[in-house]
Order: C-alpha cells, then structure tokens, then sequence
C-alpha cells in the first residue's frame, strides 16, 4: 500500500463523517496521483512553494513600513490563521491538511499596502477589485507563467469564501474564516498596543470579563469557544460572540478608522493610481509575463495583477524611478 493510500484511509478512520476527504478531491486539470502526499497536502505544498507566497513578507498587515522587527505582515498574519485554523479542524476532526492549504493560499491575492491597496485598485478596476477573488486568480491564472497551481476545488473554493459573501462548501473552508477573524482582530490589536496607538486598559470591561485581558487569552477562549460550540456549523457560544463583536467594533473605533494610525494610508491612493494610469496607457512596459494577460484580458486587467502583486517595497520603487526625478551628470566629468 503506498504512503498516501494509508493516509487517505487514515483519514477515513478518524475525521468526521462532515470532513472533506482528500481521496475525493478533484482538480480542473486531472494529474497523477503523488505515492507519498494526499491531494489536500500537495495543495498546501504548492501554496507554500509559490512566489505570491514569499512575496507576503514584504506586504502591509495593518502598519504601513512600520520601524521595528514584531510588527505582523501578511506572512505573519497568513502563518497565524493557519495555526489557528489547524488546531480547530484537529478538535474537531475534519481534515487540517486541507484547512492548511486554505490558510496558507488565502491572501495570495491582497495587494501592498494592506487594505488601503485594495480599495485604491477597486475604485480603478473595471468590475472592481476584491483580495479574495484576486487570491483565487493568482492561484488559477497568474503563477507558474500562467499555468496556474491547479489547486482542489475545495481548496480555491474556501479562498474565495474566506471573508465575506456566501459560506464555504466545506467545513474545513469555514473553519479558516472564522479564524482568520479571530488571528487578525486579536494580532492587531497586539501590534497597536506595541505602536501607542491606545493603551490596552481602554478595552470595555465588558469584554474583558468574557474573553480575558491579555492576546493570548482571548485567542485561548475563543478557540475553545468555537471546538465547544460547533455542530452542523462553526459557531461560538452567544457570550463569546457577542464580546467578539465588541472587540471588532472597538479596534475598528480606535485602530481601523484612527487618524493618527492610518494617516500614511492618504498616500496610498495617489501612488497606486498613478501606478495604474501609467502601466494602463503603457501596457507594452510591464514586465513579459503580464503581456499574455494585456493581449488577453486588456491593458487594466494587466496593470491591475501587476500592481496587486507588488510588495510594499517594490511599489515605492517602481513609483520613484517613474515619477521621481534623478541626479545627472556625466561619467567622468567634473564640472566645479
């Protein structure tokens, strides 16, 4: 019996009859079966392998080029949801290579810059622009030189539902929602306190007392919560809810809408508009592999995946060797 033979029955024996099982998974493009990994493991690996993935360290969480080496980017962010989200499949016995793979893919899409990027590109985009659509055409249309990764159904199916909209057809997808609410709201507010963006006494007591007082308490109560309370769906108790909405409502009043926090976002706008004009009148100068997608799907689908799938960094370049006038003189000649 091969190595993934044995896991898939293992699988069979211990998850729960709502689990996704990875000998039933299915792809768009069919592929020979790997001896040693299952379907759900495959998928994790190659979300792991790809650059989208690597480029995350270098893209805005909720600080933008925040000076110091604890404050989360959206690789740090992506690994938390996946802790979390792997811990709550295993209590609850549905398939955590699959809740991986959802985890690690999520937000292969998210622009640089955070969500300030995002709503910069969806007012400049025809149709729009949305992180968790843009995740699933990463994985689909842009990597491996437009081949795609040719991930699960499943798998593309719970980064789509990942954040809002309808729910995920697996457990395993709504598992990662869930969690990705929980690691953000509770990492965030870590990383604000670490700022002085607000001193952490100033969270209702009315929360303290239900989810406690410290991160990692309230990531401990609301995990224990969502094992305990889960049945034909994942939920928390009405307590833990209700103090969870509150939290959310709280970061949003001091942190998300903060003035002083987010008064660098004002830029963010400009440069990816400008950005976008200039590579949407001059698609011939994006980078060659965007040129299949410019012939294809026009020059703002083309300016748009570029420009999503810049770090922080690479967009502040680009932008000053377009628009940021240089020193010149010539080689070799002084002129004083």
């Amino acid at each position: 019996m091969l190595v993934r033979e044995r896991s898939e029955q293992l699988e069979h024996r211990i998850l729960c009859g709502g689990a996704a099982f990875a000998d039933e998974a299915v792809r768009d493009r069919e592929e020979p079966r790997c001896d040693y990994r299952t379907e759900y493991q495959r998928d994790r690996d190659r979300a792991l392998h790809c650059k989208a993935f690597r480029r995350l360290k270098h893209k805005t969480q909720v600080f933008l080029s925040p000076e110091g080496d604890h404050y989360r980017t959206r690789l740090t962010h992506t690994l938390e949801v996946s802790q979390i989200a792997r811990t709550i499949a295993r209590a609850l016995r549905y398939n955590e290579d699959l809740t991986e793979a959802i985890s690690l893919a999520h937000d292969l899409g998210h622009t640089p810059f955070g969500h300030a990027g995002e709503r910069a590109l969806n007012d400049l985009m025809e149709g729009g622009f949305r992180h968790y659509e843009q995740s699933v055409r990463v994985v689909e249309r842009l990597e491996k030189d437009g081949r795609g990764l040719n991930l699960t159904a499943a798998v593309r199916d719970g980064i789509l539902h990942h954040t809002r909209g309808e729910q995920a057809a697996t457990m395993e997808g709504r598992i990662v929602r869930l969690a990705d609410r929980v690691a953000y709201i509770n990492h965030d507010f870590d990383d604000a306190v670490r700022a002085g963006v607000f001193d952490e006494r100033l969270v209702p007591d009315s929360i303290r007392r239900v989810l406690g007082g410290r991160r990692s308490e309230r990531i401990d109560r609301l995990v224990t919560s969502i094992v305990e309370n889960s049945g034909e769906d994942i939920a928390m108790d009405p307590d833990a809810a209700r103090a969870f909405d509150e939290l959310h409502e709280f970061m949003f009043e001091h942190l998300y809408r903060n003035p002083v926090a987010k008064s660098e976002e004002t830029k963010v706008d400009g440069l990816i508009k400008r950005l976008f004009e200039y590579f949407f009148h001059h698609p011939d100068r994006l980078p060659a592999e965007y040129h299949r997608i410019w012939t294809e799907e026009g020059a703002s689908r083309a300016a748009g995946d570029y420009i999503a799938g810049m770090t922080d960094n690479y967009a502040l370049e680009i932008y000053e060797t377009l628009f940021i006038p240089r020193g010149w003189a010539l080689s070799g000649v002084d002129h004083r």
